[in-house]
């Protein structure tokens, strides 16, 4: 999975779209909101660099990182549990930066259905083996499913109620 996402990586960065003159060249990705002004940026432009290099600098030093604190740490129970309960944490909250962007834009535009349904039917089916499995599931992980199963159900509301949004963006920066 992590060659595979690798080379995703390093397909995305080759396809990427060209910056034009009227965008500035030190953040790439990030838009601009309706009336021409500059949306918020990140502190470092983090994963919004325009060269490839510091992309696999970062990843380079996120997994020498990673591995020496295995070394370290790898033995003692409080950082195992402290790893996974992040993960867990941070795949529970996936949902929340598109619940907020659709809630922001009143528009669900660039959100694929497909991807809505798919998430459901995961949850659909991770939330099965959560409840159902003989062997026991720490709640923990029937917490998090629970509440990232809310967070996707919340996205099909959002999407059944905006859709793909008024069509004309530009009334959006006037306001009512």
């Amino acid at each position: 999975m992590i060659v595979v996402q690798t080379i995703l990586l390093h397909v995305a960065l080759t396809n990427r779209a060209v910056t034009n003159a009227a965008i500035d060249l030190s953040t790439p990705f990030a838009g601009v909101k309706p009336g021409g002004q500059r949306a918020p940026r990140r502190p470092h432009d983090f994963w919004q660099w325009r060269p490839v290099r510091p992309y696999w600098q970062f990843l380079g030093y996120y997994s020498v990182t990673l591995l020496a604190l295995q070394i370290i740490l790898g033995k003692y129970q409080f950082y195992v549990s402290l790893l996974g309960s992040l993960a867990l944490t941070v795949e529970a909250i996936l949902p929340l930066p598109q619940i907020y962007s659709n809630h922001k834009n009143r528009s669900c535009k660039g959100f694929r259905l497909s991807v809505l349904v798919n998430w459901l039917v995961g949850d659909v089916l991770k939330m099965s083996f959560f409840f159902l499995s003989e062997s026991p599931v720490p709640w923990a992980f029937k917490a998090c499913g629970m509440f990232q199963f809310a967070c996707d159900m919340y996205l099909g509301i959002q999407y059944a109620r905006f859709g793909e949004g008024p069509q004309d963006l530009t009334g959006l920066a006037a306001g009512p």
